[in-house]
């Protein structure tokens, strides 16, 4: 480390899990981890709705400056999902339409940052998926210091290089390759629960009984 950079080794880009994960509510993988996991704050800059499931790469960068963001890129490889913390300053885009241009044709699935965006038109036309704590034209500094592929926290979850990202309308989870067939497990179990609630409310055999126990259960 020189100067307040550090780039560690690149991690394996296989992920195990991924494919089980794929097109899994966020929601739904937040309350099977315990409902402890998940960003506040972030949200899509897509108006087309758009999902993400991918590895992250993950980088720091001092508030409103991208000089290891564009070297990040050059380290992205397909599938992988660039993740910044950008320390939630939206005064200065961290990322635009070239950045953007230069992870597609790398393979990038998404870019997550805890920071500002721009050219939010072209995230759109080209339904890059990317989910931001803000919006601004101002341009970025390039002067440094950050990390690349060290942990990170983002929109308050922390993730570690090579988590698997999962981004959908609802926001983002951070699943770690070990944990990741058996997390997509409870998740499969916990969709067919709920479209059988759902059912059940349609056809009109819900019971709301389970308020009243619990009512009951804390003494109200």
């Amino acid at each position: 480390m020189s100067n307040g950079i550090a780039i560690e080794a690149r991690r394996d880009a296989f992920v195990p899990g991924i494919e089980a994960l794929r097109g899994m509510p966020s929601s739904v993988i937040g309350d099977v981890m315990g409902r402890l996991v998940g960003t506040t704050g972030l949200h899509p800059v897509n108006r087309t709705p758009v999902t993400m499931c991918g590895n992250a790469l993950t980088v720091s960068v001092r508030a409103g400056d991208n000089l290891l963001i564009h070297k990040a890129l050059e380290l992205l490889l397909p599938g992988d999902a660039l993740v910044v913390d950008g320390a939630g300053d939206i005064s200065r885009a961290l990322v635009g339409e070239i950045m953007m241009t230069v992870a597609r044709m790398r393979g990038s699935v998404g870019f997550v940052m805890d920071g500002a965006v721009r050219d939010v038109q072209a995230f759109e036309q080209h339904q890059f998926p990317c989910w931001a704590r803000g919006i601004n034209l101002r341009g970025p500094y390039k002067d440094g210091p950050g990390t690349i592929n060290r942990p990170i926290s983002i929109g308050g979850m922390l993730v570690n290089p090579g988590d698997i990202i999962v981004g959908d309308s609802d926001g983002l989870v951070a699943v770690s390759p070990q944990e990741a067939l058996a997390v997509a497990k409870r998740a499969r179990k916990k969709v067919a629960q709920e479209l059988a609630t759902i059912q059940s409310i349609l056809n009109g055999s819900y019971s709301a009984s389970w308020i009243d126990e619990r009512l009951k259960q804390k003494e109200v």
